[in-house]
């Protein structure tokens, strides 16, 4: 297996891009609940 080398980077690689994918969804996913909370609060300002 002479190619075990590259077969583990290319692995490693794909898996990094993965988390690295992950992470960016969590931290989108934080900031749109912190956008909706603010627009709940100014409805309810606005209501009330």
């Amino acid at each position: 297996m002479e190619n075990a080398g590259y077969l583990l980077a290319a692995f490693t690689l794909v898996w990094a891009l993965v988390f690295g994918y992950v992470i960016v969804l969590f931290a989108r996913e934080r900031g749109l609940r912190k956008e909706i909370e603010s627009l709940k609060e100014t409805l309810k300002e606005r209501q009330g």
